[in-house]
């Protein structure tokens, strides 16, 4: 007990305890947030923080969902102990991160995100031995973010109003210092301090503001809005892996299709996808595209299971096909003219949002079986059948069909085709009219060599 009291002195310092003034405490009858609310992990990990001493809070989206009467996809909380301090008390944990370090405490199947509470950033500093300083790139951009702080300190560094709520599952309030639960209410999103300079220190804030402006259907302040499309280049100085995380949230929120539409309005689509620069401009290949979401979109609403590979091929197609015509146009036959747009396609993609391999294997794969679905004579359609990835094909071509890109007949007949049984099968194939290949057979010249000769066209 003495330990734990002399803990909650120095160590929690100023961070357990109110500010100037104090936050805001919002109390649970006007809230309602119990916390039984909470997933069982969340709750074990802010309780056994706050019995060794520490400051310990439900932090971020969480407590924003839930005072919007959501479930929240995750759980963050924030602590006045660090990393390796956090390290120490739960035995299944680990410290990740070089920008900011956190831990991630592990129950189950179930992680929760610790970090530290965070203090003011220290514009243009350079690391010292411990990695505990900020260090920012020449435009402002925060590259490394190791300072821990107060409280109310770690209020201020987050990004907006309605992600700097804390919640504490002994007392069962919320601390408010930024006035995010009357935004939260009134279903506002606004940056916290000065929106250009925030935008500054980590521009990705532009695309997470218009991702959760679709998401949780905010509007978005004007002094939050106004800098955006003036300063939406500085998203090309982002790392790649960052930019494709944030858009994959996006594309898996349940709200692709307003996201989407979202970036356009902030001018933050041009760079990103190519689909997002066209998206307005091709009526065939818009209709394609926002089929490709709403699917998404209601299969998530609907707990099923998303490929991203697969939208990720659905919103590149139409760049595909483009390309794959102007090889054609060119001379070159159409599977090679394919395979040329493909690779095409992917360059160009990889230069402005790279997008890791793993996903180009599953969208070449996709790509490639459209033209095979046009085969309905002799043993290819049994081959396509056969083929690991039938179903995502079979999928992607009725997107094409239900866009008018396809012959609503074909996919019909490939519908029936693939539940039928083996007479009705025989039936539906149509009759091969393909070119035969010509046979090669060898005869002996008068030297006793070998020469080919060819026959006449033979059956497949």
């Amino acid at each position: 007990m003495i330990r734990r009291l002399i803990r909650r002195v120095f160590k929690s310092g100023p961070a357990s305890s109110p500010v100037a003034g104090g936050p805001s405490k919002i109390p649970y009858k006007e809230h309602g947030i119990a916390r039984n609310d909470l997933s069982p992990c969340a709750l074990k990990t802010v309780t056994t923080l706050q019995q060794q001493g520490y400051a310990a809070f439900i932090v971020g989206g969480a407590v924003r969902d839930l005072a919007i009467g959501r479930h929240p996809k995750d759980y963050d909380v924030a602590t006045s102990a660090t990393p390796e301090e956090v390290r120490a008390v739960f035995r299944r944990s680990r410290i990740i991160g070089r920008r900011f370090r956190l831990v991630h405490v592990m129950c189950g199947d179930e992680t929760i995100e610790v970090s530290t509470f965070r203090g003011s950033a220290v514009a243009g500093a350079e690391e010292d031995e411990d990695d505990q300083l900020t260090r920012t790139s020449e435009n402002g951009r925060i590259l490394r973010d190791n300072v821990f702080g107060t409280q109310e300190q770690d209020a201020v560094r987050r990004d907006f109003t309605a992600n700097a709520l804390y919640y504490d599952p002994t007392t069962q309030e919320i601390w408010d210092y930024q006035g995010g639960y009357a935004d939260v209410r009134a279903k506002v999103l606004r940056m916290i301090g000065d929106p250009e300079q925030r935008y500054r220190e980590d521009p990705v804030r532009m695309l997470r503001a218009a991702r959760l402006a679709a998401k949780l259907d905010f509007h978005i302040d004007p002094a939050t809005r106004e800098p955006v499309a003036r300063l939406a280049d500085l998203l090309q100085d982002v790392p790649s892996a960052r930019l494709f995380d944030e858009i994959t949230k996006l594309l898996l929120s349940g709200h692709a299709l307003r996201g989407v539409h979202q970036l356009r309005a902030e001018g933050l689509h041009h760079g990103l996808l190519p689909m997002l620069d066209v998206i307005l401009e091709q009526p065939l290949g818009e209709r394609f595209i926002t089929l490709a979401m709403k699917n998404t979109d209601a299969r998530i609403a609907e707990d099923k299971p998303v490929s991203l590979g697969f939208l990720l091929a659905a919103l590149l197609w139409h760049e595909v096909l483009m390309a794959w015509q102007k090889f054609e146009s060119q001379g070159m036959k159409p599977i090679a003219a394919l395979h040329e747009a493909m690779d095409e396609v992917l360059h160009i993609q990889d230069q402005q949002l790279s997008i890791p391999r793993r996903f180009d294997a599953i969208m070449k794969e996709l790509w490639s079986m459209q033209p095979r679905f046009q085969y309905r004579a002799g043993q290819r359609p049994y081959r396509l059948l056969e083929h690991p990835r039938f179903r995502g094909g079979f999928d992607f071509l009725m997107l094409r069909c239900a866009s008018g890109e396809a012959d609503a007949e074909l996919g019909q007949w490939w519908q029936t085709f693939q539940y039928a049984g083996a007479d009705e099968r025989e039936r539906m194939l149509q009759p091969d009219t393909a070119p035969k290949k010509k046979r090669r057979r060898k005869r002996r010249n008068e030297g006793g060599g070998e020469v080919v000769q060819h026959s006449e066209p033979s059956a497949e």
